[in-house]
């Protein structure tokens, strides 16, 4: 069955959905009149810190509210945290959600000079509409060792914090004790990845065993959860919650978010944390969510627009070559491989991006440079393998220029969408902690040199995925869903089985791999993407180059934009 000739009206569906969702989200983030301002500031060295600053309606100069600093983990950024900015600041609270040190649109490194926390504490409270006396601290994972940072460099500075999924001594925090931090609420969920590495127990459902929260909390029996623990006046107070998540469970949690807001009610004063009852912060989540939807539709659409100019009219063809007539026990086993393998060297492949690529002033990410060294191994693999067929069919090479501008344009339109969405809405386009946001120019600059090796694997990869696995006899469906199987089946199914043995064992089958774990994450709805993306437009070119190269632009610009960045240059 043959695409629909080239035209407009995808293009057009996909601007009005990102419109919808854009508006939803920022409805949703600013309703009871709170204002978000886009604010930077100097931090240690000179270095600038990013933050949005969430300002109620209540909090004024001349009725300054309490403020509450909060605090993304590692490779995040400050959206992450929107889901309790919004309730925050909702109950009267001004809030700084803050870009870590080489997070976000915050300068590099990363880790450096307490991870900004220390800095973003003293901008907080410079501010006239914010009661100094009445601080609060809120940080998850790497942000909460972020807020102990600013805790220990200014110990009388606030009244109280929540570490979400974090803990004292750990990481570079100092460790906790009865006197130390201020009122503290422990949020870590039952099902936390990283229970080893924060409170020294295999699971997180045990964390009320741990010596290090016993010490903290100053006990020497196992802590009872949501019990109060020591004396809110003195500054003693602890309480342990232990909601039904995992870690990135708890930024799409109203438990734990339930949590924080309580302990701020009980422990700062000022505000009106009684105003409202509910939690609308997940309606934001599927504005946001919708605009996703839309900006990949809008790349569909803006290809298929570009293939009605004259230039790129070249690009058309009604005939996609096919390695298979039908599903063979063949095409099985070489299905099977395509899944299988990436997932088999993951974990492999990013230990030896770590010992390949350090953090460097060529590649100054070291997941992103992991990632690189990953994908280039499946490209070799792919090829050696012998997926590649039909080469002559496929080779395309005097398609090499306008393939390259198309994919430039395509998702140049792309990118001024996601401008367009900061600049009227406030908003990027995510779910969860799968996030497209627009880059800073240290950033883009950084993308460009990331961009060669992702585009070598793009190539290579697509190559083999349109010429090993493509079926005459499939309709459209069918099409993309086998090629989406192929790409991020075996990372569905691999994380099926991670996550099943987590609830059911409370423990991951790698549990000495929790953040590559949630790293591969990702990988679902970004391979999911590239499959869409590329079967679209091999489907309307017979071509896997302009996918390639859109794709290689898109992945490129998504991991650098919200990884961390760890060398400054």
């Amino acid at each position: 069955m043959m695409p629909n000739p080239p035209s407009w009206r995808t293009f057009i569906v996909a601007c009005l959905i990102i419109l919808a969702g854009s508006l939803l989200a920022n409805q949703v983030q600013t309703v009871g009149d709170i204002e978000i301002k886009d604010v930077r500031f100097t931090g240690a060295n000179g270095n600038t810190l990013s933050a949005l600053l969430y300002i109620p309606a209540n909090a004024t100069a001349d009725t300054p509210a309490p403020g509450i600093l909060a605090v993304h983990g590692y490779i995040n950024s400050r959206e992450v945290q929107s889901g309790f900015a919004i309730e925050f600041a909702r109950r009267g609270y001004v809030v700084l959600a803050l870009d870590q040190a080489g997070h976000g649109y915050s300068d590099a490194p990363a880790f450096a000079n307490g991870f900004g926390g220390p800095a973003a504490l003293r901008y907080l409270r410079s501010l006239d509409i914010v009661d100094t006396n009445n601080i609060g601290l809120e940080g998850h994972s790497m942000g909460g060792w972020t807020v102990l940072a600013a805790a220990a460099a200014a110990p009388d500075d606030y009244r109280s914090m929540v570490l979400q999924g974090s803990s004292t001594g750990s990481g570079m925090a100092l460790p906790g004790t009865p006197d130390w931090p201020r009122n503290v609420s422990v949020v870590f969920a039952q099902y936390d990845e990283f229970a080893p590495l924060m409170w020294e127990v295999a699971e997180g459902a045990d964390a009320g065993s741990s010596t290090k929260l016993q010490t903290l909390f100053g006990t020497t029996g196992p802590v009872v959860a949501g019990q109060v623990y020591g004396n809110i006046a003195d500054g003693s107070a602890r309480i342990w919650q232990s909601p039904p998540v995992t870690h990135p469970g708890n930024h799409i949690s109203h438990a734990s978010i339930g949590h924080a807001i309580d302990w701020f009610s009980q422990t700062l004063e000022g505000g009106n944390p009684d105003a409202v009852s509910d939690q609308i912060w997940f309606y934001k989540e599927i504005g946001t969510l919708i605009a996703l939807i839309g900006f990949v539709m809008l790349i569909l659409g803006s290809f298929n627009m570009l293939l009605l100019t004259p230039y790129f009219s070249r690009l058309s063809s009604p005939d996609s070559p096919s390695a298979y007539v039908r599903r063979t026990g063949k095409w099985w086993v070489a299905a099977a491989i395509s899944a299988i393998i990436p997932v088999a060297t993951f974990y492999p492949a990013m230990g030896w991006g770590t010992a390949l690529l350090p953090a460097s002033a060529w590649f100054p990410q070291t997941i992103t440079s992991q990632i690189a060294v990953w994908a280039i191994v499946n490209g070799v693999i792919f090829t050696a393998l012998g997926f590649i067929m039909r080469t002559g069919k496929l080779t395309y090479s005097h398609q090499l220029l306008p393939s390259i501008s198309i994919a430039l344009a395509t998702v140049g339109l792309a990118y001024l969408s996601v401008l367009v969405a900061d600049y009227l809405f406030k908003v990027d386009f995510r779910f969860w902690f799968v996030g497209v946001k627009a880059m800073s120019l240290d950033q883009l600059q950084i993308m460009l040199v990331y961009l060669v090796p992702f585009a070598v694997f793009f190539v290579l990869a697509l190559r083999a995925l349109h010429s090993g696995l493509s079926v005459a006899s499939d309709r459209p469906l069918a099409q993309y869903s086998s090629n989406a199987l192929a790409l991020m089946g075996g990372f569905l199914v691999f994380l099926i089985a991670q996550y099943s043995s987590l609830f059911i064992r409370g423990v991951l089958i790698t549990p000495g791999e929790p953040l590559n774990t949630i790293v591969m994450i990702q990988f679902v709805p970004m391979l999911l993407i590239v499959a869409i993306v590329s079967t679209y437009t091999y489907r309307r070119t017979a071509s896997y180059l302009p996918g390639a190269f859109i794709n290689a632009l898109f992945v490129s610009w998504y991991i650098v934009a919200g990884q961390a960045t760890q060398y400054a240059g």
